[in-house]
């Protein structure tokens, strides 16, 4: 035992004071003290109305050396023992291991522990998504806030280069700076298009890319390819094929028969002009067989794919798209009739969602995306089935480009400019845009493609000089 401080501290001579802290030890630990001192607990806890022994010792033990509070306790465990055994002096009789807990291995136990463990990761990822979901909100509306001017190129790419998570956040808000960049200087935004895609972002995640060169593509050769050909039969300079691997079409249910009733329809507005080969090819064919009769003009082209879309979109459709979409006033007896209050606000980004649903069957996949002026209600084919089967820039110009644009802004009250991408097969479909015409736009290039077919089976069938050739032109 150690001795108490408090009696040796400053004082020479300890020794009386360790002998009677050693006796006083040995007087506690005799059983006839362990005796007096539970009858002195059983007093005091009847005079205390039964308050615990261990609260009194407790009480005692501050005004204690450290030695009688050791000896305390052993009073109390040894008193503890006496009450449990009836009496003093009695020795307790043997009791009974504590039986040995289930519950840890209980399966019931476990299935808890997993469903409160399962409970906290649930409640660990849903307070993650909320953060994650506050961090994009923040950072798209500090971007949809900031105006046309505040966007440039190096802060773009600055932004970029910091790669900081959320990246679906990130990606929403690049987009929306490339917008604003491109609505205020699209020059700039061609040139930061092209410095970000294909190295850092994939192309897909541009919001236009009419202008922004093909990653990897083999000019070289398309371009040796069109120097080689020379010109045409008129003399007009050809245009380079497409060098890019061809795109593997897979038709839904929805494409067959959109197809199937397209190709009826052609038939019956080129009065009989079919074919006996499947798919688009059989509708290449059809359109390729109009094109080179005798006389043929492309007005007349123009209005069989006029009238082929009306019948394909049913007499109902055109009505509710020119109210609803165009704003043009119906028949109802008024000095109003047929006056255009639109197009509404909408109605160029409302037709780029719908119109990849019920388009692919003629030029395959598309997406929305936004106008080159940055506008909503840009739409963007990703390899055009029209352009690529039939790799003729004629039956894209006068079965497709111009009846799609004078379609859409006769028959339901909207500008549309389509315009086609000879060198990718890509194909940028703007709503609410106002088309120029072919010899007007500098991106529609002039002359025939090196290995349009058409072409080729024209001059073939008047290379002698008989017939009437037709009065149509890739330009």
């Amino acid at each position: 035992m150690s001795t108490p401080r408090g009696y040796c501290r400053g004082r020479g001579h300890c020794g009386p004071i360790v002998l009677l802290s050693v006796g006083a030890l040995l007087l506690l630990l005799s059983p006839s003290s362990v005796g007096h001192a539970s009858a002195f607990s059983g007093g005091a806890r009847a005079a205390t109305g039964g308050s615990s022994r261990p609260a009194l010792l407790a009480t005692q033990s501050r005004t204690r050396p450290s030695s009688f509070r050791l000896a305390a306790a052993d009073e109390t465990t040894a008193s503890d023992d006496v009450n449990k055994s009836g009496g003093f002096g009695e020795k307790a009789p043997p009791s009974a291991p504590p039986a040995p807990s289930t519950t840890a291995s209980s399966p019931s136990t476990a299935a808890a522990a997993a469903a409160a463990t399962a409970e906290s990761d649930l409640t660990s990822r849903l307070l993650a998504e909320a953060r994650e979901i506050g961090e994009c909100a923040a950072l798209l509306f500090g971007h949809v806030t900031k105006p046309d001017g505040a966007a440039s190129a190096d802060g773009i790419v600055a932004d970029d280069d910091e790669n900081r998570p959320p990246l679906a956040a990130i990606r929403a808000a690049r987009y929306e700076a490339l917008n604003k960049l491109m609505r205020r200087d699209y020059d700039a935004y061609v040139a930061t298009a092209s410095f970000l895609s294909p190295s850092r972002i994939p192309r897909d995640e541009l919001p236009n890319v009419q202008d922004v060169p093909y990653p990897d593509l083999p000019e070289a050769t398309s371009a040796a390819a069109a120097a080689a050909a020379g010109e045409s039969e008129e003399g007009q300079p050809l245009v380079a094929d497409c060098t890019l691997d061809s795109k593997s079409f897979d038709d839904s249910p929805l494409d067959k028969l959109l197809l199937g009733i397209f190709r009826d329809l052609v038939t019956k507005n080129t009065g009989g002009v079919s074919s006996p080969k499947a798919g688009i090819e059989g509708l290449l064919e059809q359109g390729r067989t109009y094109m080179t009769q005798p006389g043929q003009t492309a007005e007349a082209q123009h209005a069989m794919v006029k009238n082929t879309l009306g019948g394909l979109m049913t007499p109902v459709l055109p009505p509710f798209y020119r109210i609803f979409m165009g704003g043009i006033v119906p028949q109802l007896g008024t000095d109003l009739d047929g006056k255009q209050f639109g197009p509404w606000f909408y109605a160029p980004w409302l037709t780029s969602v719908v119109t990849p649903t019920f388009f692919g069957f003629l030029v395959g996949p598309s997406r929305p995306n936004t106008r080159k002026d940055g506008q909503w209600g840009g739409l963007v084919v990703e390899k055009c089935k029209f352009l690529q089967e039939s790799g003729c820039k004629g039956l894209c110009l006068h079965q497709c480009k111009l009846p799609a644009q004078e379609f859409f802004k006769e028959e339901l009250g909207l500008d549309l400019t389509v315009s086609p991408n000879f060198v990718t097969q890509e194909c940028q479909w703007s709503f609410g845009e106002v088309p120029l015409s072919p010899e007007e736009d500098p991106s529609f290039p002039t002359g025939c493609l090196v290995g349009c077919e058409s072409r080729k089976a024209m001059a073939s069938a008047y290379a002698s000089g008989s017939g009437e050739r037709p009065a149509v032109s890739c330009l």
